[in-house]
């Protein structure tokens, strides 16, 4: 059972009596199919790794191969196929192409004053291109945005705008260039 309220609010996934605290984002979902498409995404409450509620980030490079999605009733701008009304869609994460979130909390400023950010510019695989900053946590002989897009195994990164942070699948990614 899913219950979601606006914005940011909990939800409780009940399986046979056990519940798994649930945290309710507001999403726009681009898959390959193309079409942008507005709803929540959910993500744990707590996680081991770091303060708060797991990111989005952190739910899309889990191992499991889909997440759920409750599209807005009115099904957003494009569709991209199917489950509108409301319903919770379990998205493909190898056909996510980007899951942009509002920057609605401050990120960890003793973390960051360790970080890099670096400007780029994403040219995505139709032809569409994202502009941003990536913040890189590395060490500093390995500071590029080369080591940074090379750096891990999983499949998303983030690129943060003035508007909200942008999770990127890598393998819809043509080119990156670096804007610094």
């Amino acid at each position: 059972m899913w219950q979601s309220g606006a914005g940011l609010g909990t939800v409780q996934e009940s399986v046979s009596g056990f519940s798994i605290p649930r945290v309710a984002i507001r999403a726009t979902l681009l898959q390959t199919t193309g079409g942008k498409r507005d709803g929540d995404i959910y993500v744990m409450e707590r996680v081991p790794q770091h303060a708060g509620h797991e990111t989005p980030l952190d739910m899309l490079n889990r191992p499991e191969g889909f997440f759920p999605f409750r599209p807005e009733v009115d099904g957003g701008e494009g569709g991209g196929g199917g489950g509108g009304g409301g319903g919770v869609l379990l998205v493909a994460k190898a056909r996510t192409v980007t899951l942009t979130v509002p920057r609605t909390e401050p990120e960890d400023s003793a973390r960051l004053s360790a970080a890099k950010q670096a400007s780029l510019e994403v040219t995505l695989a139709d032809g569409s291109k994202l502009s941003g900053w990536a913040t890189i946590e590395l060490p500093q002989h390995h500071a590029r945005l080369l080591d940074y897009l090379n750096a891990s195994p999983e499949p998303f990164f983030a690129i943060a705008t003035a508007d909200g942070v942008h999770v990127v699948n890598r393998a819809h990614v043509l080119y990156a260039r670096p804007e610094d």
